[in-house]
């Protein structure tokens, strides 16, 4: 499972000589058997199953120097070698980590945080300067802008103005709290890759490297490859499939991309819009269960509850935004007369599901112990050596030789350089705020802005989630706005978990939505369109995601917090709102026909009452929201469709 926001192209690692690879390696494989060590309790590998804070500062030693060897300090720098001054961090980082991991327990005993000796102070600056740069290279400059400012926010909190004022303290209380303190680098975010995050980058780096990956693409092909409009609608299957296990929108665009995008152009869609359908789709792929992302993970330990439960709780919402994408298609492929392929050119299904019905017996597995088992920390270890097994045995076409475990390790050390760098980072974030108090007055203060309001809560969480998801990356982005906004929005009265989601979700727009928009703007490098009109497309596309978090965090009935029967009859408003929603976007109901202007902006005001629960965002009851919502859809309705069905204008839906 890679990281949710992935900003990271191969270009930005170095390409190492065979000499520096091998320790790389060794790393990765020392960091997977630590892993499977403290999850299983096995006492093998080191003799012991480590304190939780010993395991988490052994991970930063193995990862922390394997950053200063992998990412270089900037773009200029070598990367076809190591230069000395990476040498020279990369053996201080060992060192130091080192001192944090022998002295793990006694920083316990003694409450070293807040009381360290003077030798550990000067290594817990040290500490904290390894892991700003670290996180530098691994997160980008924007995130190490906020890093550097906020972790050296204690220093000087007693002279911020109001709003921003908090406790200050001298700097060898700052440095031994972010370096040995649960609340700051090895807090909530390195907790979670520790314990839960770890099994699932191993998984996804599996499923990369195995038959897997092809298998789930030529499925989604031969099922629905034949179709109005398949290529597009292949897409939206394979990249949610692909998307749901990787974890990663760019990743998951670079490999399901490279096979769609050109079936969807074979099939006359334009560029921009085969590009734009790839990125919202792998960016959907991330929002949809059973794996998350990074993101996901953190989430359950933030608020205390098994990933299971955010699993099943991203379902519905997930499920809308994929019918949301699947209806514009189809509509477009309607409108435009655009057909499916050949089926003589597609893979069969007998054989396809022939071929690799093994792996969803891998995929299976995985869902069963995260979703009915609960054992989100054992998931993956089982599914994973599952997965390897049948890709050895039953597919001798990707049947791994050394060169593809080699191959595998790689891109282990690769995603856990890239996400212990950010997640370190972040939890310098993390300790200043909880260091100075500010977090609790911030909270104060963002509902003494918003009056007490809900909606301008949410609209005020939207726009901010949104910014820092363009400058930082999701899972960053989450994290401050879980410790900062969340409680406000949660002291109104809303669900924790619809909070919390939704404050993912508009993270994850920035994938979607220029002038960032990597997701799009990596699908518009595969189809050799102009990144920004991709992204406009994209946005397009994707509409429906800025709404769908304000639908399930005004009724959690969407989340699966109420009800069976309540939560049917929402679904049910939803998903008509939806497709009404989508047509009107593409100007285009299947069914129907075209839609003009008019009628378009009537189903689009409709469409969005819907699914609203009463009172939520107008002064009316749920009935009298959903009679205003059937008042402006049904007379365009029927007056669509009367002009349409006219002899000389019959549209063939």
């Amino acid at each position: 499972m890679q990281e949710d926001d992935d900003k990271a192209a191969p270009s930005r690692f170095r390409s190492l000589p065979a000499g520096w690879l091998w320790p790389v390696r060794a790393g990765a494989l020392a960091l997977v058997l630590l892993a499977i060590n403290q999850a299983f309790n096995l006492h093998f590998f080191i003799g012991e199953t480590l304190l939780a804070n010993r395991y988490i500062y052994t991970i930063l030693m193995i990862v922390i120097p394997s950053i200063y060897v992998l990412l270089p300090m900037h773009a200029r720098a070598p990367k076809d070698r190591v230069p000395w001054y990476d040498i020279v961090l990369a053996a201080l980082s060992v060192a130091v980590i080192g001192f944090l991991v022998a002295n793990s327990l006694r920083m316990i005993e003694n409450g070293w945080e807040l009381a360290a000796p003077q030798n550990a102070v000067y290594v817990a600056m040290v500490f904290w300067a390894l892991i700003f740069e670290a996180s530098r290279r691994a997160g980008g400059t924007s995130l190490a802008v906020i890093v550097g400012f906020a972790s050296l926010y204690p220093l000087f909190a007693d002279v911020m103005p109001g709003p921003i004022e908090g406790f200050s303290f001298p700097i060898d209380t700052v440095a031994a709290y972010h370096a040995m303190s649960n609340e700051s680098v090895i807090g909530i975010p390195m907790r979670a890759f520790a314990n839960l995050v770890i099994g699932f980058i191993i998984f996804g780096a599996a499923l990369q490297h195995t038959g897997a990956g092809s298998f789930f693409i030529n499925l989604a092909f031969a099922l629905l490859g034949h179709i109005r409009g398949g290529p597009a609608k292949v897409a939206i299957v394979a990249s949610g499939l692909m998307g749901s296990m990787s974890g990663s929108v760019v990743t998951n665009v670079m490999t399901t991309g490279v096979m769609t995008i050109p079936a969807m152009r074979r099939i006359k869609l334009t560029a921009p819009f085969a590009a734009g359908v790839e990125a919202c789709a792998s960016t959907g792929g991330v929002l949809m269960p059973p794996v998350m992302g990074a993101t996901a993970f953190i989430m359950a330990s933030f608020l205390g509850v098994s990933y299971a439960s955010v699993a099943l709780a991203a379902v519905i919402p997930s499920f809308l935004y994929f019918l949301g994408l699947f209806v514009q298609i189809d509509a477009r492929a309607a409108q435009e007369k655009i057909e499916g392929l050949d089926r003589a050119e597609l893979p069969s299904l007998k054989k396809t599901l022939k071929s690799g019905w093994y792996y969803l017996f891998a995929f299976a597995l995985l869902v069963y112990l995260l979703l009915y088992l609960r054992r989100e920390m054992l998931a993956p270890f089982y599914a994973t050596p599952v997965l390897i097994l049948i890709n050895q045995f039953a597919s001798p076409e990707t049947r791994w030789g050394w060169k593809e475990l080699f191959g595998f390790f790689d891109t282990l050390a690769k995603l856990f350089a890239e996400l212990v760098g950010v997640l370190a980072g972040i939890g310098l974030i993390v300790g200043a705020l909880s260091m100075t108090g500010l977090a609790g007055t911030l909270v104060n203060d963002l509902l003494s802005i918003a009056g007490g309001s809900q909606l301008l809560l949410l609209i005020i969480g939207a726009a901010t989630s949104f910014v820092l998801g363009i400058g930082m990356t999701v899972t960053a982005a989450y994290i401050f706005l879980a410790i900062i906004l969340a409680p406000a929005l949660i002291a109104t009265g809303l669900n924790p978990l619809a909070v919390h989601l939704f404050i993912f979700y508009w993270g994850m727009l920035s994938f979607i939505t220029p002038p960032v928009a990597l997701g799009a703007f990596a699908a518009a490098s595969v189809a050799k369109a102009s990144p920004m009109i991709t992204g406009f497309e994209a946005m397009r596309l994707g509409s429906v995601i800025y709404f769908i978090p304000f639908f399930f965090v005004l009724d959690p009935s969407l989340i699966l917090e109420g009800s069976i029967l309540q939560t049917l009859a929402v679904l049910a408003l939803a998903i008509a709102g939806i497709v009404f929603f989508a047509s009107a976007m593409q100007g285009y109901l299947v069914g129907v026909g075209r839609l003009k202007l008019v009628e378009r902006i009537f189903f689009l005001a409709g469409s969005l009452l819907l699914p609203l629960p009463g009172e939520s965002v107008l002064p009316l009851a749920r009935i009298e929201i959903l009679l205003l919502s059937t008042a402006l859809i049904l007379p365009m309705l029927a007056l669509a469709a009367r002009r349409n069905l006219k002899p000389n204008e019959l549209v063939s839906a």
